[in-house]
């Protein structure tokens, strides 16, 4: 299809991009128009939270985050996870019985009712007039979707909160009337594409309320939006806690977990850990995830000799139980959000070496208490840490007891609090505007 349009006169293909805008724009005035009907005044804006996702079914940070918080909150509230899409059977995370999940698009075969399916088919193929087209995952989202979406949200009261910089321009786009839009930000701002955003700074401060990560985080986009920006709380991601056993502080193994990308940083890990792997030829490293580099890194291991010291194993189920046969932790990122797979391994127990990349690490470890802190990208400062820890079996005890400590500090029963007073604090700014 891309390549029979090429062949179209430039004249014509620029008249079709243009009708294609303005059909776009239409779509998007009717959609805003649709959704900002009166809410219904026998809902009780204190009880209703809608947590949009790209895919509750997947796997990933900010999915777990997200079900970690919807669970939480369905202590009190009435929680719904809308998912643009579903394709699994089940979900990679367990979803929390009281939460109710719902797919926009399920494309599992037979899903949608028959009567649905033509219309489907026809506004699947058509690109989302909501949706931010400089957001990564655009083409998850269609006017299908849309149509969803809105008919979802039309006169509801209570709260809705984004989960990437798509959904959170999209909850400020929308304004739903009875609904208090927060947006959620797992990045750091400079992590984003240029023109993405932009679009954040130019549209956040629509939001009614901002969450980030970290300080970092606030401050950059206090700075960047010059006086615009929303009310800001500054939130950390939250893992469960979890169950015994504890890491192996004996065990001859490096572990490290996520996807196979450049944001990982893998391929300076594998560098990073030839000489240690030279030096104590009894420890091994051991990756889980999968992603676009993989033969990359099969080629890093075999430049390095590295062939029987480092394994490369698919995603995993079980990360904890991953976690409790190995007794270092190594996180190699280019960059990050918060890094939760870092305060899960502390809270296993493990002995962590973390590159201070921005963001999150910084905020997590404390070099020589509870973990090693390395400058970001500094691949013989990650062989020298490394090295430090693996020869020292008392200083992977005495971080490992430590960063017990520090996990405590990243569980739901001590963050989701913040939540409350968050959703707390924008409801009852809203209400006394009514």
């Amino acid at each position: 299809m891309a390549a029979a349009v090429t062949r179209l006169p430039r004249p014509l293909v620029k008249l079709l991009i243009a009708v294609k805008r303005v059909v776009l724009r239409v779509f998007r005035s009717a959609l805003l128009r649709y959704v900002r009907a009166e809410p219904d005044p026998s809902l009780d804006p204190d009880r209703k939270v809608f947590i949009l996702l790209v895919s509750a079914w997947g796997m990933g940070g900010t999915i777990r985050a997200a079900i970690n918080l919807a669970g939480y909150l369905a202590d009190h509230k009435d929680v719904e996870i809308v998912s643009t899409y579903r394709r699994r059977e089940e979900p990679y995370f367990a979803f929390d019985p009281r939460v109710k999940v719902t797919a926009l698009d399920d494309e599992r075969k037979g899903a949608t009712p028959r009567r649905l399916r033509p219309m489907r088919a026809l506004l699947g193929r058509i690109p989302s007039a909501l949706y931010h087209p400089a957001d990564i995952r655009k083409h998850n989202h269609s006017l299908w979707t849309d149509i969803r979406l809105v008919r979802l949200l039309r006169r509801q009261r209570g709260v809705m909160i984004g989960s990437r910089p798509g959904h959170n321009i999209l909850v400020a786009d929308l304004k739903v009337p009875g609904l208090v839009a927060i947006g959620l930000e797992q990045m750091n701002l400079r992590s984003h594409a240029k023109n993405l955003r932009k679009a954040m700074l130019r549209r956040y401060g629509d939001l009614d309320g901002l969450a980030v990560l970290t300080d970092q985080d606030r401050q950059e986009y206090e700075a960047a939006m010059n006086g615009t920006a929303p009310p800001m709380w500054r939130i950390p991601n939250t893992v469960a806690r979890v169950e015994p056993p504890r890491a192996d502080l004996s065990a001859k193994r490096i572990f490290a977990a996520g996807r196979y990308t450049g944001q990982k940083g893998y391929d300076m890990l594998i560098p990073a850990f030839a000489p240690v792997a030279a030096a104590h030829p009894e420890w091994e490293l051991k990756l889980c995830g999968r992603g676009r580099d993989t033969e990359k890194l099969r080629g890093l291991i075999a430049e390095h000799g590295l062939e029987d010291r480092v394994t490369l194993d698919g995603p995993t189920d079980d990360v904890p139980g991953e976690m409790a046969q190995a007794s270092i932790y190594v996180l190699s990122s280019r960059y990050e959000g918060f890094p939760l797979v870092l305060i899960e391994a502390m809270s296993k127990g493990m002995a962590c070496v973390a590159f201070d990349c921005p963001t999150g690490p910084a905020d997590i470890v404390d070099d020589h208490r509870n973990g090693l802190l390395v400058p970001a990208k500094d691949v013989e400062g990650l062989t020298a840490a490394l090295m430090e820890m693996v020869a020292d079996e008392e200083l992977r005890r005495r971080c490992g007891e430590a960063a017990v400590e520090t996990a405590e500090r990243f569980t739901m029963a001590a963050i989701g609090p913040r939540w409350d007073e968050m959703m707390q604090a924008l409801l009852q700014e809203r209400a006394g505007r009514a």
